[in-house]
């Protein structure tokens, strides 16, 4: 096989097997059956592209493909069982029926379908979170087990409880009426913010970026905003907007982290930020503003500063304070207490963070670790500052945030 057929094959598969998926599970109507017909789709690729030439819409070509792949192994199945036969028969008669079900603008909504499918109410969050990471976006169960904080084997049984649900309850894979979308709009948009910080800082691994995740993310987020453009999605859109934009300018040559008050300015994306800015002021004027709204107009007010030392974090505080009110948790104090360090020095900073320690708050946190060991090295308490470090190290699992917190340890001396 020519060098360059494989490694098209390849970037094929990064960029759109879970689109394919996704459409392939609306045709099949079986997460399972789906997951095998892709395989078997990329596989039949690798043996006829070299041969017959890469197709012109490769997307539609691997779908297409997948159903007749599938379709052959219900039949295989359908001789063993008789309850498939009719099963087969259907597809079969479905396939030339509707030759445009599978064309690149339904293929587009599919992954859509299937994150309000996974996100629906008879599913427990838990699932919903686990299964959508999953199956539309091809996290491995390693990785979400991570994000969880649980083991794999009990990440895989969640998954594996929730196709059954999906299965039994025979659960429709659509986008809900508009009268049905605002009772299922959190859970979709926590997903798809889930994605995206996965994306913008990975929970683990060799890259602080997974490009492709964050991008995934925003796709999905356009889309969302163009089937019900209110406030709480236009927010979401905004923050992932914004927080991308400086992607370029997080990492140096080798891959290590760059903070943003060291970070080059003009390598951020500024039309993202102008664009995320305008979605904000379009969802703060409907007078809905919820906690995507709050954060993107702190990460605005960050993009927008001309330099860090012109960072307004009076403003950046007023705003943490609101996100509080709307949304009291742990991981917003964290950052509150930041924003109070850069206004009022340290000293206020690190007394918010003893606080979150005393109450026993965020202790397995490798951020609340790091600010402190910052903090307190600022105020020159060195070997507390150390004591931090190596604690904030030893929960990370992302290598260059381990070489970053490392380079700051050593910097103590």
């Amino acid at each position: 096989m020519p060098a360059s057929i494989e490694a098209l094959i390849n970037s094929i598969y990064r960029s759109e097997s879970r689109r394919v998926l996704a459409t392939l599970i609306r045709l099949l109507k079986d997460f399972d059956l789906a997951e095998e017909a892709l395989q078997e789709a990329f596989t039949a690729a690798l043996h006829q592209w070299p041969q017959e030439g890469v197709p012109q819409n490769p997307r539609a070509w691997l779908v297409s493909a997948g159903r007749f792949k599938a379709i052959d192994q219900i039949r295989k199945r359908a001789r063993m069982n008789t309850s498939w036969e009719d099963i087969a028969e259907k597809l079969g008669e479905e396939l030339f029926a509707d030759e445009e079900d599978h064309t690149d603008t339904h293929i587009e909504d599919d992954q859509l379908r299937l994150i309000f499918t996974c996100c629906h109410p008879g599913l427990a969050p838990e699932a919903q979170m686990a299964l959508t990471l999953r199956e539309v976006c091809g996290l491995t169960t390693e990785a979400i087990a991570s994000a969880f904080l649980t083991t794999p084997s009990t990440l895989a049984q969640r998954i594996v409880r929730a196709k059954n649900k999906i299965r039994d309850a025979k659960i429709p894979y659509e986008i809900p009426a508009r009268s049905e979308l605002p009772a299922r709009l959190d859970a979709v948009l926590h997903v798809i913010y889930l994605v995206f910080n996965e994306g913008y800082s990975a929970s683990s691994g060799a890259q602080l970026i997974r490009q492709e995740l964050a991008q995934e993310a925003i796709r999905l987020g356009r889309l969302l905003a163009h089937l019900l453009p209110e406030a709480e999605v236009l927010g979401l859109l905004a923050l992932m907007l914004i927080q991308d934009s400086r992607r370029d300018a997080r990492t140096d040559n080798n891959g290590d982290l760059i903070r943003l008050e060291d970070q080059d300015r003009r390598l951020w994306k500024h039309a993202q930020i102008a664009e995320g800015s305008q979605l904000i002021q379009r969802a703060l004027t409907s007078g809905q503003a919820d906690v995507y709204c709050l954060q993107a107009a702190i990460a605005a007010l960050h993009a927008e500063a001309p330099s860090f030392a012109e960072t307004d974090w009076e403003e950046i505080c007023g705003f943490y304070d609101l996100l509080l009110t709307r949304n009291p948790s742990p991981i917003i104090e964290l950052n509150r207490a930041v924003a109070i360090a850069h206004r009022d020095g340290p000293t206020q900073g690190l007394a918010l963070l003893d606080d979150l320690v005393d109450r026993n708050q965020l202790k397995d946190y490798h951020l609340l670790h790091a600010a402190r060991a910052e903090f307190l090295s600022q105020l020159n308490q060195t070997t507390a500052a150390r004591s931090a470090y190596e604690k904030a190290i030893s929960l990370t699992t992302q290598e260059p945030e381990i070489r970053f917190l490392r380079s700051k340890l050593q910097a103590l001396g």
